[in-house]
């Protein structure tokens, strides 16, 4: 069966989670997109995955194909699709101390943390916990950009703990709007209990 992902006109990761999601589903997968990082990201994801992909310019985009179990290499053919990675001794814990991604604009810094955990909602593995503090608190509270792809991790048993300090200092106590109030102590419980800790 082949399925078509028309990805045109979508930021980035959103091309790769849509063609990862059809790859689960499909043998054949023709992904369409209109620019450069797209065509890369999609190109590698697709190799990686041990597919065979060919690359086709239209005149309304560049045509990915990837078909599984067909590429050369004799390694790849035994290697399924998979989206999950190997599971660790303890929980997957991803800590944002900011409301930002990286060091430098922060602008910028907004625009990857929000690519960041949409692509975190939208793709699993998901994380088993997912703390907020400093400024990190920001991120879930009510108006934050990215709350709906909070509450939908939160519904799908991502355990998201806030630190009470923080929301206190910045005056957000009232303003919590996914995940619950957490303290130090089991703050410090659960980075501990880690068996994968993630720092964004």
């Amino acid at each position: 069966m082949e399925t078509t992902v028309d990805a045109r006109g979508l930021a980035c990761p959103q091309p790769v989670i849509n063609a990862k999601k059809a790859l689960e589903k499909s043998e054949t997968v023709v992904v369409i997109v209109d620019n450069r990082a797209a065509v890369e990201n999609v190109t590698r994801m697709a190799e990686a995955a041990g597919c065979d992909v060919q690359r086709e310019v239209k005149g309304d985009g560049t045509y990915i194909t990837m078909r599984k179990g067909t590429a050369t290499d004799e390694s790849l053919h035994a290697a399924p699709v998979s989206c999950t990675m190997e599971p660790a001794a303890g929980p997957t814990v991803a800590v944002f101390s900011g409301s930002t991604m990286g060091r430098g604009d922060d602008g910028l810094g907004a625009v990857l943390v929000r690519s960041l955990l949409h692509t975190i909602a939208e793709a699993e593995p998901f994380p088993d916990v997912m703390v907020f503090f400093n400024s990190g608190v920001k991120l879930a509270v009510k108006g934050s950009e990215v709350l709906d792809d909070l509450k939908s991790l939160e519904s799908r048993g991502v355990r998201i703990l806030v630190c009470g300090t923080c929301l206190n200092y910045l005056n957000l106590e009232d303003s919590l709007g996914a995940g619950h109030i957490s303290n130090m102590y089991e703050i410090k419980e659960t980075l501990f209990a880690a068996g994968r800790l993630v720092q964004i």
